[in-house]
């Protein structure tokens, strides 16, 4: 008995981990805003991909391609991939979880 309660309490949080939204762990969005303006907004104005225009910064997209977590958002501004350059020499750790979280809250605001 107690290992069929043991198994489905772990079900359940998997289940709840799985499908619910990632948390804004340590970043502060409206300093990576400010970051994103300085960094970012020449090819993501308004969470819009001037170089892919469908891989855009909005959530549909971000969760469709697998960016829809401050983890994914912080790999890709770090180490950068295909067109885009990697951040990770030029922003600290910090700034850049500031971005993901930014991000992360614009994608959620439909970028408003």
């Amino acid at each position: 008995m107690k290992r069929i309660v043991s198994v489905l309490l772990l079900g359940v949080a998997i289940f709840t981990f799985a499908f619910s939204r990632p948390a804004l762990a340590d970043g502060d969005a409206v300093a990576g805003g400010k970051i994103f303006s300085a960094n970012c907004a020449s090819c993501h104005a308004g969470g819009k991909n001037l170089v892919n225009a469908q891989k855009t910064l909005q959530k549909d997209a971000l969760e469709k391609y697998n960016m829809y977590s401050e983890e994914a958002i912080i790999t890709q501004v770090t180490k950068g991939k295909n067109a885009m350059p990697a951040f990770g020499g030029r922003l600290k750790p910090e700034q850049i979880a500031n971005v993901a979280s930014y991000v992360l809250s614009q994608a959620d605001k439909g970028w408003k």
